[in-house]
Formats: structure tokens, sequence, C-alpha cells
């Protein structure tokens, strides 16, 4: 089931967007062409995530609550980025922030959302969890808990 066609939609919808995240060969290359562009700073050193392969390096705007754009880089020859790379597509995702994650999970799960994470589960900038592009139009959708979440506790932030 799309995720639109759910009766709990307004989960995601009512979440704040987080970050969009592009694929890149090399964040730190790609973040100097962002930075002269589009006036970004970077916000993050590069980050590795060794669940999905990749490193990332956060960049903003300076707005307060603004939207990050997150440059996704492989770290190893099987990361599923490096794969999405081949397809010469740079759109990678778009991250919604919500209160709570695992109710989120468990209510689209419910309404036939396909999930690729049932469970929130580490994430470089805190609790994450993605939903299947086949439930979304074809975008793959990540979805972070907000700071004050208890996923944060039970995963070992805090």
């Amino acid at each position: 089931m799309l995720a639109s066609e759910a009766a709990s939609d307004l989960a995601i919808l009512n979440g704040t967007l987080h970050h969009i995240g592009v694929a890149t060969p090399n964040a730190l290359l790609d973040s100097k062409e962002w930075q002269l562009t589009f006036g970004l700073t970077a916000v993050s050193d590069i980050i590795y995530d060794p669940i999905q392969k990749v490193r990332v390096l956060f960049l903003s705007d300076g707005r307060k609550n603004g939207t990050l754009i997150e440059l996704v880089e492989p770290a190893s020859e099987d990361s599923p980025v490096g794969a999405f790379l081949k397809t010469k597509n740079r759109f990678y995702h778009v991250c919604y922030e919500v209160p709570n994650l695992a109710e989120t999970l468990i209510r689209l799960a419910i309404d036939g959302v396909e999930l690729i994470d049932a469970a929130p589960r580490k994430g470089a900038e805190g609790p994450v969890a993605f939903l299947h592009p086949r439930s979304c139009h074809g975008v793959l959708v990540e979805l972070i808990e907000a700071p004050s979440g208890p996923s944060w506790d039970s995963l070992g932030y805090r």
C-alpha cells in the first residue's frame, strides 16, 4: 500500500522535513561545491555509518530548524549507495522527523505501508528507520526520531 493511501499517513506528513539525502561518490569534494554554489556550511564532520556502509556529511544554510542536505558516500563496494550511484541518479532519500519513531512504525505497518526497518535502529544523527520506495511513490523515505523521543535512550544515545 502507498503511504498516501494509509489512514495514518499523517504520521509522516505531520513530521518535520529533517533532511534531503544526496548520493555522491565523494562527500568531502562535493561538500566544497555545495558550499561555493549554494552558500551552505558543513555542520558535521564525515560520519561513518557501518550499518548502511556509508560516510555522510551534513550541510546547512544556517537557518534555525532549516532542512539539511546530507551527502551520502558509499564506504564500501557492497554499499547500497554505490549501486544507486550507478543509476546516475543523485537524489537518494527524504527524511522526516517524527516524535516517536516506534509508534509511527507500528501505525504505518498496521496501515499496510511496507517498512524496510520494523523497529528504530542507530543512524548517523539519531534513531532512524526507512520506508520502502514501493510504498512512497518510488522515493526512499527515512524517518528520524526527534531528540526528545524514547528511542534515544533505548538505543544508547544518552
